[in-house]
């Protein structure tokens, strides 16, 4: 009876590194696939950030979508462009409306994986106007 414990025992031999070989690069994979969309999560936010600042600043009396698009783009050089990787940014304003769109790619993390993300703001265009909605 102790011959076939020891032999059952032998016959484990190896099954801890086959685990690990298994195990660890899941494990591994799963870790920066979490770090990839984590980035993700932060580049949408600096898009959106960019977006809202270009926003700010082509909506104001007598502005252009041209400042409104150099405003984003300031504000993604200063945020650094580390994570969000070759940035565009549109501006459109009409009478009434204006509108930032920015978008750019993730830095890479997980080979293969390439992740888009953008932020939009859009407003009013500020005006002046009478008390009853016309125009002065």
């Amino acid at each position: 009876m102790l011959d076939l414990a020891q032999r059952l025992q032998a016959d484990d031999r190896g099954a801890a590194t086959t685990q690990l070989v298994l195990v660890v690069p899941a494990v591994l994979l799963m870790m920066l696939l979490t770090v990839q969309f984590a980035l993700a999560w932060h580049g949408r936010h600096i898009a959106q950030y960019a977006a809202e600042r270009g926003l700010a600043a082509a909506r104001t009396k007598d502005s252009t979508a041209a400042a409104g698009q150099a405003q984003a783009r300031r504000s993604l050089t200063q945020l650094g462009s580390r994570v969000l990787t070759g940035p565009a940014v549109t501006a459109e304003r009409s009478r009434e409306q204006a509108t930032v769109t920015v978008r750019g790619n993730v830095m890479p993390v997980v080979p293969g994986l390439h992740l888009k993300v953008s932020g939009t703001a859009s407003g009013a265009v500020e005006r002046l106007t009478t008390p009853d909605g016309g125009t002065p």
